[in-house]
């Protein structure tokens, strides 16, 4: 859907090339937010939240697993009514952790919505204030969800994500340094 979206932008800026002339940028998302104060916050409320959940979780298993034991050492002749009722609970404990597990899920998804929401909008507003300071018709997020790039190729003079990193007041992190690989010779 992404890729058709992005060839109808692309065509129709040829077809009205002769009309006008359209600057396309790119802002990568993911670079912008890392820089971002609030950033190192959210990582470590999600860490936090993730490890209390854990933590209950752990607890969930453990006495189950103290139970399930001491059903076990239950004696041969230990009434049936009495093994039904332990077998009973043992079942309810088992229910009970399958659903804190998926309860706990569902909690950091909504946990990590909560706490990037407000932050993405405030990138979404500087993005949208340095196009209209810079008089680009488009930008576009070179990140697909998934990993993927949306685009072949794009030149780094377009990628207007340091602009929108000081349009929020922040100064980015210089860049690590990165090495070209030495060319490979074909030897026949």
């Amino acid at each position: 859907m992404r890729t058709l979206l992005l060839l109808m932008l692309v065509t129709i800026g040829f077809t009205t090339q002769a009309q006008t002339t359209q600057k396309i940028g790119y802002a990568d998302w993911e670079y912008i937010f890392s820089q971002m104060p609030d950033f190192k916050k959210i990582e470590n409320d999600l860490k936090t939240h993730q490890s209390q959940l854990e933590n209950q979780l752990k607890a969930k298993s453990q006495e189950l697993e103290t139970k399930y034991k001491a059903y076990q050492g239950m004696p041969a002749t230990t009434p049936e009514a009495i093994r039904a009722d332990k077998e009973r609970e043992l079942q309810g404990l088992q229910e009970s952790i399958q659903k804190f597990q998926q309860d706990a899920q569902t909690s950091m998804q909504k946990k990590q919505s909560d706490l990037t929401e407000p932050v993405f909008k405030k990138i979404g507003a500087a993005i949208e204030a340095v196009a209209k300071e810079n008089g680009y018709s488009f930008i576009i997020n070179p990140q697909l969800l998934g990993g993927g790039d949306i685009l072949l190729y794009n030149d780094e003079k377009y990628d207007i994500s340091v602009l929108v990193l000081k349009n929020l007041g922040v100064t980015p992190a210089a860049p690590a340094a990165t090495t070209t690989p030495a060319p490979v010779k074909k030897t026949n």
